[in-house]
């Protein structure tokens, strides 16, 4: 049907291979799936991203019926997203957009990242997260920051796109550039919009004197979040020996992480 043009948009590559809008069509094999989807969001180049990213990324390069839903069913049933998402209570007063930059690297901001483990393991794994941060979907600008910066995707395994050479005189590439960032702060000012409409529908201008009493956050009931069962996160109990002082002999479990360290001789 494909060969004959009975099916629109759908083609047959030089590898025999199904693809819709030049995208790879996945069989409907739920191991198939479960492996694009753990490359896409569990490994060290994806570092958990959110729904809505991960179905961009996924988008670029495969398609199959429903891939958006199946896509928000695996990101909703993975526990470690589910229990260390924030969760952000409306806040005071009216919401303040960021200035938009003028230009690339106009405006530089710093990310403080808190609460990590004591391991000394992890700082290995901040270049990949910066990585993954980059070469993803951002909602606000369409686009990735990597590709918005150099005008194209990096390469990752889970998109390993043709990379072809562009000879273009400055004139040409000047103007590119300024069609790019033009296009991106019109994205953001639509975006920072969106936002500051839907934010302050439940928010209202508040000022404070000086002798106000202000009241902090406290965990309240609406701050918990519905679990969605999955088969893999029940947990095998097994029985402990308790001793008649109601002691017992504690076994690890999993080492999470290890050091070696060389003492140098004196």
């Amino acid at each position: 049907m494909v060969q004959n043009g009975i099916l629109e948009n759908f083609s047959i590559d030089d590898y025999g291979c199904l693809r819709f809008y030049n995208r790879i069509c996945v069989s409907d094999v739920s191991k198939l799936k479960e492996l694009i989807f753990r490359e896409a969001h569990d490994s060290l180049f994806a570092l958990h991203p959110g729904g809505t990213k991960m179905y961009r990324d996924l988008l670029e390069s495969y398609w199959w019926p429903g891939m958006k839903r199946n896509v928000v069913e695996y990101v909703a049933k993975y526990l470690t997203c589910r229990r260390v998402k924030a969760e952000h209570q409306v806040s005071t007063g009216l919401l303040q957009p960021i200035t938009i930059p003028e230009w690339k690297w106009n405006c530089i901001t710093m990310d403080f990242v808190t609460g990590l483990p004591l391991s000394a393991s992890w700082e290995r794994y901040l270049p990949l997260a910066e990585f993954a941060y980059n070469n993803s979907f951002q909602s606000g600008i369409q686009m990735a920051p990597y590709e918005a910066l150099y005008g194209r995707r990096c390469r990752s395994p889970i998109c390993w796109m043709k990379l072809s050479e562009r000879k273009m005189i400055m004139p040409e590439l000047i103007q590119e550039t300024e069609d790019i960032v033009k296009k991106i702060r019109d994205r953001l000012k639509i975006a920072f919009d969106r936002q500051k409409s839907y934010a302050d529908l439940k928010r209202r201008d508040i000022e404070y004197s000086i002798g106000d009493k202000k009241i902090h956050d406290v965990f309240h009931v609406s701050m918990l979040r519905r679990y969605r069962s999955d088969p893999s996160h029940v947990i095998s109990t097994e029985d402990i020996e308790i001793q008649p002082d109601f002691s017992y002999e504690e076994k690890p479990v999993e080492i999470l992480a290890h050091e070696v360290e060389e003492l140098r001789n004196k």
